[in-house]
């Protein structure tokens, strides 16, 4: 079985928490590779940004590679810019293929622009597609706060298209599957929920004193973590504002915490900083509280386990999102989560079981519960032990099976046994 993986606008390999790099870096990444160790020949084709980096790489294990396929000017772009190459994208995925004598059975693609490609490889090849979206267009829109937030036209359009035009998609929960149907007019027959894995094997307890030292945060300092992309609808704003109400209220001065957030570059001169990041350092400062709130940058994937380690509580402030992964992420890590009851997060964080909710944008409240959780006394630990428990039932190896089985029934239209030698160029 060769699976073709289209992760068109970002590279599955690319440092977490820039604009365009998140879950769906992790996923793409942890996918190909427990494919790999299944026996699963899986070649993961995103468009090359930068000319010095070779265009194929077996970074992901078991034969499985990474294609940086070229495809207008080998830079990043704008997405606005993204969509006129899709063609020049198409075109030399099949050239590879071709080269290496390889033809896939099924097409799997994530995000729009890469279910886009997808449909075009689907007619030259004559192969099932199979979609995963990671976020909606229509969803985003309904949280935007400014015009600039707002997802344009094409997006939206295209995200129709593929709904209705893929043979199989795959929803990270019952709330996107329902959103599909609601946004998208997808027939529910070809929605298949299942969610995203953890990598256990990466996401573990580590005794809190061992991840401060590997991380250099000193042994008696507290830490409450952030980890994501920075942009309006993660909420971080809300964050902040919650952060001021506890010091202002003195909870600070009784139960010391401070505040990392990781994310986006913000040791970029002023004039350079993208709006977001420009916004929350203005509040930042405004606030007084640049003495606790310290932005910690983008962040490899395998220094994270260190700082959910190390961290009292991780928060997801979010106005949005599909799944959640760096929730899930931090409860494998036995690190309890607070965030909004939005999206995959009212199903993912379970509220006193392996972490607390909040309502969507109350700051107020979020600054009750952060304060439930620094400063009443057993309730992290308490929380911690149902973590891991919980993130086990996420295992990729688990996640993966289940989702050969899709592939199989989509190729042949019922389960049958895996090849004991799948055919690798």
């Amino acid at each position: 079985m060769n699976i073709a993986l289209i992760s068109y606008h970002t590279c599955p390999l690319a440092t977490l928490g820039g604009k365009d790099t998140g879950g769906m870096n992790v996923y793409v990444h942890d996918l190909t590779r427990y494919l790999g160790e299944m026996g699963i020949h899986a070649d993961v084709f995103t468009r090359s940004q930068d000319e010095h980096v070779p265009h194929v790489l077996h970074d992901l294990g078991c034969g499985n590679r990474i294609v940086h396929i070229p495809a207008g000017p080998e830079t990043p772009l704008p997405k606005e810019q993204l969509h006129t190459h899709l063609g020049t994208f198409t075109e030399n995925i099949q050239t590879f293929a071709r080269s290496k004598g390889i033809h896939y059975d099924l097409i799997h693609s994530h995000y729009w622009l890469s279910g886009l490609a997808a449909l075009q490889l689907r007619e030259k090849w004559q192969v099932p597609m199979l979609h995963m979206f990671h976020t909606l267009a229509q969803l985003k829109n309904r949280i935007a706060r400014s015009s600039q937030e707002l997802e344009g036209t094409l997006r939206i359009e295209s995200e129709k298209k593929v709904a209705q035009a893929a043979d199989g998609i795959i929803a990270a929960t019952e709330t996107e599957k329902r959103d599909l149907q609601q946004y998208y007019a997808t027939d529910p027959r070809k929605i298949t929920v299942l969610p995203p894995g953890v990598d256990l094997h990466r996401f573990y307890p580590i005794p809190q004193d061992e991840a401060k030292a590997v991380i250099g945060i000193p042994s008696h300092e507290k830490v409450i973590l952030y980890v994501g992309r920075i942009e309006p609808l993660k909420g971080i704003d809300n964050l902040l504002k919650a952060i001021a109400l506890l010091r202002k209220t003195d909870v600070l001065a009784s139960c010391p915490h401070y505040v990392a957030i990781i994310g986006g570059d913000p040791d970029k001169p002023r004039d350079l900083l993208d709006q977001e990041m420009r916004h929350l350092q203005d509040m930042n400062r405004s606030l007084g509280l640049d003495d606790i709130v310290v932005f910690l940058g983008k962040k490899a994937q395998d220094s994270l386990p260190y700082y959910y380690s190390a961290s009292e509580v991780v928060v997801m402030p979010s106005h949005y999102e599909s799944f959640g992964m760096v929730a899930l992420e931090s409860m494998a890590c036995g690190t309890p989560v607070i965030a909004t009851k939005v999206g995959g997060l009212e199903w993912l964080v379970q509220d006193e079981v392996t972490g607390l909710s909040v309502p969507d944008d109350d700051p107020e409240a979020l600054a009750v519960q952060l304060q439930r959780m620094i400063c009443k006394e057993g309730l992290r630990d308490q929380l911690s032990k149902n973590c891991r428990a919980f993130a086990e039932k996420f295992s990729w190896s688990i996640i993966t099976s289940d989702l050969i089985k899709i592939y199989q029934k989509m190729i042949t239209g019922a389960d049958r046994p895996l090849p004991s030698k799948p055919n690798r160029a």
